[in-house]
């Protein structure tokens, strides 16, 4: 919302967070340029209200889901809900969609798709490889990108950045979403090309970033030295004696990634 939106709908499911995000952008609220709605994004039409289990102490990892871990770690609320599908009738058409429900993202682009809500740009974490899947089969889309969310606030530090009110320079912090679209680094890949790319990363705290406006480069391909490289860097940083054996398993774990994404 910062950086580029500047008109828009968010959704926030913790009220004290629904508070601040209200406070903080009041003069784009009392505009009606941004609106901010206080409800859990839910793939059940049925309901208006649902369970929802807040973090004891990191909101970032408050989720729908029942935690199937550290149950006593959460606390069980009710809230009210919607559906994404149900928002963008209400508000209209998306430019660009943000979807970051901790291991909820597969249902609920599930719901925006079966609704025929296919926007230009979209964006889903990826915690699994379905989420890349539903991308493909069912929303279409035929263009790629990759934002780590571990590395946005030092990859993407004093970036310049066009917007409605003309060319800003902008800082990402630690935990934000990162830029979206041509603000991404490196080129637009073809869904064959990004499979080897998640292949290589692995799931997690990773947004993959789609479009449908037919950008993708064909010629753009993952390198594996580079991945290698920055393997072996990694492991020496982090005190590890033998990284050859974790170069050794990059080619089976492509191999079982790649296969269990397309398999039939």
């Amino acid at each position: 919302t910062r950086y580029g939106t500047v008109t828009g709908v968010q959704t926030c499911a913790l009220p004290i967070l629904y508070r601040v995000i209200n406070a903080r952008f009041a003069n784009q609220v009392a505009s009606g340029r941004v609106i901010v709605i206080n409800c859990v994004l839910t793939d059940d039409e049925s309901r208006t209200e649902t369970p929802f289990y807040i973090h004891n102490t990191r909101h970032v990892c408050s989720q729908l889901p029942k935690p199937v871990k550290h149950l006593s770690d959460f606390t069980e609320v009710t809230l009210p809900c919607a559906t994404a599908a149900s928002i963008i009738a209400k508000h209209g058409p998306a430019y660009y969609i943000k979807i970051d429900i901790e291991r909820y993202d597969g249902p609920i682009l599930r719901n925006l798709f079966m609704h025929g809500v296919v926007p230009p740009y979209i964006s889903a974490e990826a915690h699994d490889v379905s989420v890349f899947a539903l991308l493909v089969a069912l929303g279409g889309y035929n263009a790629f990108k990759l934002v780590d969310g571990a590395s946005v606030a030092e990859l993407y530090k004093g970036r310049r950045l066009g917007t409605e009110g003309g060319e800003v320079v902008y800082d990402f912090p630690s935990h934000s979403a990162g830029p979206f679209g041509d603000d991404i680094d490196g080129p637009w890949m073809t869904a064959n090309a990004f499979a080897r790319v998640l292949a290589y990363e692995g799931q997690g705290w990773k947004d993959v970033h789609a479009t449908n406006r037919g950008v993708a480069d064909p010629a753009a391909r993952p390198s594996e030295l580079a991945y290698c490289y920055r393997v072996i860097g990694e492991s020496i940083r982090a005190g590890v004696n033998r990284p050859i054996r974790r170069m050794r398993s990059i080619g089976s774990r492509l191999k079982a990634q790649v296969s269990r994404m397309f398999r039939a």
